[in-house]
């Protein structure tokens, strides 16, 4: 990694800026690219190019002369991304394939690509749900990643471009401020924080695999030097949690017990969604290390230091 120039597209966003804070002094020159920093403080020392994903021209100087580019962007969530599937398809979709020309172009000798564990999937018939697994998403949201995919193979067959993907189960950690609304974790524990109710739709018995960014972020690097064969790997903590079952979880951490209010249920939630890692851990040489209470806990004692001081 020492001798790499990376680019972190979407290096603002939650993922993208403890990616940023993990690569920063490891690798030998670091770019973050997108609209906004939250947490600037955060990317001190990380070159910052600032533009959307359909700006070309910011997003072309971004990239020059980089050997890896990780692309986190999503302008779209699983919610919004239904109520305006053209929108979705044009930035989303079309803005990797403008992405993908500039990098077949120039120096860029592989693309690393979050895509989403819990999405493209759809309902699955076997759980826990390997990559080998059908893939019929029930969201525009998942279809785009699914289609991100396909671009990337198509690209490593016509140009020699290289990929890894990353099927990223249920992320949660420091900086994620579910204003997008996505981030269960995230929405509970400022919820929490502001001794609000929590709200919670359909029963709360859709189970999820959540995973430690901290862990994440280790299976992007490994993905970005990744020397086997495989391409495609599952990244979660292989393990499924109710929602029923975090909020109690989080009742412990909190130190007590958070009243929850219940609305009906949304067409976009799969009812279970944990993912088979064993080929990442097999082949990428990755396995989750943060125990589930101590990421809760970590991630609980961040937002109460951002939020409060």
């Amino acid at each position: 990694m020492r001798n790499l120039k990376c680019v972190v597209l979407g290096g603002g966003g939650f993922i993208g800026t403890n990616l940023c804070r993990h690569l920063r002094g490891r690798v030998g020159e670091l770019r973050a690219f997108g609209r906004s920093r939250p947490f600037p403080d955060a990317l001190k020392g990380v070159e910052w190019y600032d533009g959307a994903f359909t700006d070309t021209t910011e997003l072309a100087y971004a990239v020059e002369g980089c050997d890896v580019v990780f692309h986190l962007i999503s302008a779209t969530t699983p919610a919004s991304a239904n109520l305006d599937t053209v929108h979705d398809l044009q930035v989303n979709v079309a803005g990797t394939l403008a992405l993908l020309e500039m990098c077949r172009a120039g120096t860029v000798g592989r693309v690393v690509f979050v895509s989403s564990g819990g999405t493209v999937y759809g309902i699955p018939s076997q759980v826990p749900t390997p990559e080998t697994a059908a893939t019929d998403p029930i969201t525009s949201y998942g279809i785009g990643k699914l289609a991100v995919e396909k671009y990337l193979g198509l690209y490593r067959h016509l140009h020699g471009l290289d990929h890894r993907i990353l099927r990223v189960a249920n992320p949660f950690g420091p900086y994620q401020t579910a204003h997008k609304r996505q981030g269960v974790i995230a929405a509970f524990l400022r919820r929490a924080l502001a001794r609000q109710p929590l709200e919670v739709w359909g029963r709360g018995d859709v189970v999820r695999d959540y995973v430690y960014v901290d862990d994440v972020v280790e299976a992007l690097e490994k993905a970005a030097v990744h020397q086997g064969t495989e391409r495609l790997f599952n990244i979660g903590s292989g393990v499924g949690r109710s929602l029923t079952e975090i909020i109690d979880d989080l009742g412990a951490v909190v130190g007590r017990p958070l009243e929850t209010v219940f609305h009906e249920g949304r067409p976009v939630d799969v009812p279970v969604s944990v993912l088979d890692i064993a080929r990442a851990c097999r082949d990428l040489g990755w396995e989750p290390r943060t125990e589930w209470r101590d990421g809760l806990s970590r991630a609980w004692d961040w937002l109460r230091a951002a939020e409060l001081g």
